[in-house]
């Protein structure tokens, strides 16, 4: 990755057998060339809307950001309330990936914009396959706006 291509996928993932999971279906497929993990909420607030703003946003959107929920310091709703409410970050497709089943994850991921809910199958193979269908899609499948 170049400092002026940006990362294809970003994926916001705090549980590490996780996230290795995630990376390797994506690799096993040749999708994780241009990504990026961060290992918590703080972090991907940090890289996605940095303190100060002569460190401008991304050169260019992401594909796509795989979002977990459940993170520490900041969570995956209010990231993703803040991806969605931001002008400049509103038409970069989220994909929450996430454990959590629960109905008012769910609703209210989709209330701020979400434009996909995925449970993360317990299974490997599921899981594996999942992640690489998912990165297919969006990555080849999926056609953005033009920026």
């Amino acid at each position: 990755m170049t400092a002026i291509e940006g990362p294809e996928i970003i994926l916001i993932e705090d549980n590490p057998h996780d996230a290795e999971l995630t990376i390797r279906a994506l690799k096993k497929r040749n999708l994780a060339n241009n990504l990026i993990w961060m290992k918590d909420g703080a972090e991907a607030m940090d890289f996605l809307f940095p303190p100060d703003p002569k460190d401008a946003f991304l050169p260019q959107h992401p594909s796509v950001i795989l979002l977990d929920l459940k993170l520490p310091k900041v969570d995956g709703l209010e990231i993703l309330r803040r991806l969605k409410s931001n002008e400049k970050t509103r038409i970069i497709p989220v994909v929450v990936l996430t454990s959590s089943c629960e109905e008012r994850d769910v609703v209210q991921s989709y209330e701020l914009g979400v434009n996909s809910y995925i449970v993360k199958p317990v299974d490997f193979d599921n899981f594996s396959k999942a992640v690489a269908n998912l990165g297919m899609y969006w990555l080849f499948l999926n056609q953005p706006p033009r920026h």
